[in-house]
């Protein structure tokens, strides 16, 4: 049994103040026989230092136990090397794929970020806040901003760019899918399925997105002779498109003026519509309604949907936003820019063909030709 020792009043005794010395870059300078400045660009990452004098750094400040203080370094450099990333729609399964893949890029180049969820598109409120971090750079991917505010960051010299999102707000560079001519492509292929019948299911209303791929799929069909007959909006949540599809598709519809096919403007609210005509309103899908959605998420290959779909490229959307943010960090200097990147539109079993049939893994909707062919350069503008 362990017993506890105490003073003749019956307290412990107070504890000794344990000194703990800082180990700095001149402590791991000194032990490796190198210069300061050689320690600090052993640490940052792409500078210019010999392997032999990186090998004796680190490991000297590995025997002393010293991490760089990345505080300082901001203050000496005024680089915080942190891109913050405003986000909203984060059910959205496209986006936590595209924070993923964004952070292991920027993590290449040396930087970090830090992840701001918002919960509507207007981010004015947010951004000022985040100001206040030091970042080197913002990306906002589904989200928007005024001009008063873009103009805020141009002069304080801070680049943004817009993720999957067009903006005419000041100077802001953007980088997004061909959101109209995935839209095109879906109302063609839909005509030439037999449809006559085609809904639109909207996302947010004001979101640029939502726009250009209506946009798309409503000259495309009038390119066919056809209409939208029927519209409802889901704002691109899950349970929104569980009621918007009710509002299509449900008793108070008849037979005669139900849809007999439905364009979604996310996969996320494609799913909800696919359990919603099968699980509530006892429709098969496609024979009853074909279903598209935009996106092409990884679930959207699963068994119990197997959704056509178009898809994002998300892969050159994020090399292009990665781009477009060290390009004006290393001229200082923020510009506008805009990278549109083709999509492709992924055909499985959710939608019925058109008689001539498909390829089997899909057809190109902007300029992207099917797998096997050269792919055709991003639409870039200044």
């Amino acid at each position: 049994m362990m017993a506890t020792l105490r003073n003749p009043r019956g307290r412990l005794p107070a504890a000794r103040p344990m000194i703990k010395h800082n180990v700095t870059s001149i402590d791991v300078a000194r032990l490796a026989e190198v210069s300061q400045s050689a320690v600090s660009r052993s640490f940052t990452p792409g500078a210019s230092v010999a392997p032999e004098t990186r090998r004796r750094v680190l490991e000297a400040a590995h025997k002393l136990g010293y991490r760089p203080n990345a505080i300082a370094r901001t203050l000496s450099t005024r680089l915080s090397k942190m891109i913050a990333v405003v986000v909203s729609h984060l059910q959205n399964q496209f986006y936590p794929v595209v924070i993923e893949t964004l952070s292991q890029r920027l993590q290449q180049d040396g930087y970090h970020v830090l992840l701001f969820i918002t919960e509507t598109e207007d981010a004015d409120e947010l951004l000022a806040d985040l100001l206040s971090y030091q970042v080197d750079g913002i990306v906002m991917a589904s989200t928007s901003l005024s001009s008063g505010l873009a103009q805020q960051m141009a002069e304080a010299r801070i680049p943004v760019v817009m993720f999957n999102r067009v903006s005419r707000a000041g100077r802001i560079s953007t980088v997004s899918s061909d959101n109209f001519g995935g839209g095109k492509a879906v109302a063609h292929f839909l005509a030439d399925g037999g449809h006559s019948r085609v809904a639109y299911l909207a996302g947010t209303e004001d979101s640029s997105t939502n726009h250009d791929r209506e946009a798309g799929l409503r000259e495309g069909l009038a390119e066919r002779g056809l209409r939208v007959v029927a519209r409802a909006v889901g704002h691109y949540r899950f349970e929104a498109a569980q009621t918007a599809a009710l509002e299509l598709f449900g008793p108070l519809v008849t037979a005669s003026e139900r849809p007999d096919a439905v364009f979604v403007a996310s996969d996320h609210m494609a799913f909800a519509v696919i359990d919603t005509l099968r699980l509530e309103l006892g429709l098969r899908v496609p024979e009853d309604v074909s279903v598209v959605g935009f996106d092409n998420v990884p679930q959207a290959a699963w068994g119990a949907y197997r959704l056509t779909t178009v898809q994002q490229d998300a892969g050159p959307m994020i090399e292009a936003t990665v781009h477009m943010l060290l390009q004006q960090l290393e001229d200082d200097a923020v510009t506008r820019d805009h990278v549109v990147i083709p999509t492709q539109l992924i055909q499985r079993h959710s939608a019925r063909l058109p008689a001539s049939g498909l390829p089997a893994s899909g057809l190109p909707a902007s300029g992207l030709p099917a797998p096997g062919l050269p792919a055709s350069n991003p639409k870039v503008s200044t």
